[in-house]
């Protein structure tokens, strides 16, 4: 019996060895979060300014019933406007905050960096550094190609904040 299953074992191996596959080549690392050169930061977002942003978040989100928090902050990540709508839940004032923030410090909308994590591997890393909102809705306030400052929502679906900050900041424009 030992003796056919030896010969039955060395029939096989060599099938067995030409039907494997070769390894797969490592997976390619992510590209950078900069993709492109980063925008310049210019002088802050002025007042009146980040009024006429405000504004226009404030009437997207109220033209979708949706009670949110509206944070902008000027370039150097500091709040220059708030607004709490009525009914709109008390985390959304600090991660509204916390989003225009990280949008602001990253020069990049924070969908950027929630899809990363999406991705897994290295990626997670970012949910180890202090002070970053990893969730959609904070996007970067661009004028005459320099980062002003930035905006972020919060108080329903991510991605419907990113809808009432992409408005906001598209007054700027």
């Amino acid at each position: 019996m030992r003796k056919f299953i030896t010969a039955a074992l060395a029939a096989v191996a060599p099938l067995s060895a030409m039907a494997q596959a070769p390894a797969p080549p490592p997976a390619a690392a992510p590209p950078p979060l900069a993709v492109a050169a980063p925008l310049p930061y210019g002088v802050g977002i002025s007042m009146e300014a980040a009024k006429k942003v405000l504004a226009a978040a404030e009437a997207e989100a109220r033209k979708n019933n949706w009670a949110v928090a509206i944070a902008i902050v000027d370039s150097s990540g500091k709040l220059a406007a708030f607004s709490k709508m009525d009914n709109t839940q008390h985390a959304s004032v600090d991660i509204a905050i916390a989003k225009a923030v990280t949008a602001n410090n990253f020069k990049r909308p924070t969908k950027v960096l929630q899809d990363r994590i999406a991705e897994g591997g290295v990626n997670l890393r970012l949910l180890g550094q202090p002070g970053i909102a990893p969730l959609e809705g904070g996007v970067p306030i661009i004028a005459d190609g320099r980062v002003i400052g930035a905006i972020g929502a919060s108080g329903v679906m991510s991605n419907q904040d990113a809808e009432v900050a992409m408005a906001g900041a598209a007054a700027v424009k």
